[in-house]
């Protein structure tokens, strides 16, 4: 008797932890399946369905080639075939096919089941997901990437900064004083000219690296698109249709409006170039939430509000292996001499700066879809500022000390702030200003220096000068990004500021600026 009853608690135990097995393996976030000896399957759990979008019904008496999508060789099935049926564990990385024709990735453990004689009498294979990390690791490394890229163009836009601050201004003063019935005064515009591209392209350059000096404002997306319509359309000529479908009520985002508008134009140049035959053009404006579910496939967002501008086109589209490479400096698919390869890296390097995310979708012969993610501020409407750089060049009298550490960028300003009537007092040190500063018994008017120099920065020597001469106004410049330059605490509100290459008209009227407020 008392043998029975142990045989029954023994079956309740065994019952027991059957029932708790096969709940483990029911609920498991894992897909698990079991076949046969021969590869037919015989049991498929809940996430098995949910992953592949195959019923247990289907999925039963079928063979895992119902899985295949054609991405491995025979060569790499007989070795996973050869090494199950030879009692060992296998494991690696499949490429697996959905039923609606979707590839995903697993990373799997194929491991023999043995009965009591150690007879293999069936598979069981666990088996995880993991297209999404995937992503995310794609993304991240696309990312670090694009970050080191950006750091060596910049570092390289930085250095011709310098150089075409000397090159252009030097060219611009001597073009000044070249009579325009001159032969020479032609000659020294072309040279002007030339100078102007190269900084045109340096300044694409750094775009693309986020070190351009940016002025960001609250503003609505659908005004910068209605605004640049009519160029857009230009731009793309008449064998393409384009069509602007904006949401109304858009929220008001924080970005500078110079740059959405570059970004607008070089993706409309893009997709015109995709279509050669012609096509139609989207853009597009909605309000999205990105929500955590979102979030998984954009690195580096935070949830929230954003306004999505969508650009979409019906051109030749790209491959996988053109989209790896798109955001690239200098990157083209285009034959030489039809491009840069900055149009899209430009593109890039805004939005980063702007604080945004760019999201690019293309297959060969479908098109292609750009969609830029832009946080959202507020619900306020904008407020534009405008500008004025024409009219009469002004000339001055004051006291200006100078300070900058590159020799030809420090000769052109010292040149043009003569040829426009200051008083210059020019150190290539911060050390060296600060001993003019406390040997110089008159008013110094302005302090005009770098902000990064080796040794003494910018900000600090202004803190001194000023301490030394509390009426001395100050005017920063740089060839570095805002990003760098706020790391030396000059940024601030109401600070005065000007991006090299230094153009002499521009400089003179800044200066004047600053000197009448």
């Amino acid at each position: 008797m008392a043998d029975e009853v142990a045989g029954v608690f023994a079956r309740v135990r065994l019952l027991q932890t059957q029932q708790r097995l096969i709940a483990a393996i029911e609920q498991s976030a894992e897909s698990v399946v079991i076949t046969d000896t021969d590869g037919t399957i015989m049991y498929v759990n809940p996430a098995f369905e949910q992953i592949t979008g195959f019923s247990q019904q289907e999925a039963l008496g079928q063979n895992p080639r119902i899985l295949k999508s054609g991405r491995q060789s025979d060569a790499f099935y007989a070795d996973l075939w050869n090494t199950i049926t030879a009692g060992r564990v296998w494991q690696g990385r499949i490429i697996n096919k959905k039923k609606d024709g979707a590839l995903f990735t697993e990373d799997a453990t194929i491991s023999p089941v043995r009965d009591h004689d150690g007879v293999i009498v069936n598979f069981v294979a666990v088996k995880r997901d993991i297209s999404r990390e995937l992503e995310l690791e794609e993304q991240y490394y696309q990312a670090q990437k694009m970050e080191a890229i950006g750091r060596l163009t910049g570092g390289i836009a930085h250095d011709f900064n310098n150089l075409l601050t000397a090159i252009n201004g030097f060219a611009e003063l001597a073009q000044m004083q070249t009579p325009e019935n001159d032969p020479r005064h032609a000659l020294i515009g072309n040279v002007v000219r030339s100078g102007q591209r190269a900084a045109n392209l340096v300044g694409q350059l750094m775009a693309f690296s986020r070190k351009q000096i940016i002025e960001p404002e609250k503003l609505d997306l659908n005004e910068v698109v209605t605004e640049l319509d009519k160029m857009l359309r230009r731009i793309i000529g008449e064998n393409i249709e384009l069509a602007t479908v904006l949401e109304p009520n858009l929220g008001i985002i924080k970005a500078d409006r110079g740059q959405l508008g570059q970004v607008l134009v070089n993706l409309v140049v893009n997709a015109r170039d995709a279509m050669p035959n012609g096509g139609k053009l989207t853009i597009e404006t909605h309000n999205v939430e990105l929500d955590n579910t979102a979030l998984a496939t954009h690195v580096a967002a935070q949830a929230g509000p954003y306004v999505l501008l969508t650009v979409t086109d019906t051109g030749t589209g790209m491959t996988g292996d053109v989209l790896q490479h798109i955001f690239e400096p200098f990157f083209t698919t285009k034959e030489m001499g039809q491009g840069t390869g900055l149009g899209l890296a430009t593109v890039y390097g805004i939005i980063k700066q702007n604080q945004g995310n760019i999201r690019v979708y293309s297959e060969p012969g479908l098109g292609t879809t750009f969609r830029i993610y832009l946080p959202v501020v507020e619900r306020a409407p904008s407020a534009r500022r405008a500008e004025g750089a024409g009219g009469q060049i002004p000339v001055g009298s004051e006291t200006i000390l100078l300070v900058e550490d590159d020799p030809g960028v420090r000769g052109l300003a010292e040149a043009v702030l003569q040829q426009f009537g200051y008083h210059l007092l020019v150190a290539d040190t911060g050390n060296q200003a600060l001993q003019i500063a406390a040997e110089h018994q008159s008013d110094i008017h302005l302090l005009f220096t770098d902000v990064v120099m080796p040794g003494m920065n910018g900000k600090e020597v202004a803190r001194q000068v000023v301490e030394l001469h509390p009426e001395t106004r100050v005017l920063f410049m740089s060839g570095y990004t805002d990003e760098t330059i706020s790391d030396y605490g000059i940024l601030e509100a109401g600070t005065a500021f000007i991006q090299k290459p230094l153009s002499p008209a521009v400089l003179a009227r800044k200066v004047r600026q600053i000197l009448d407020k």
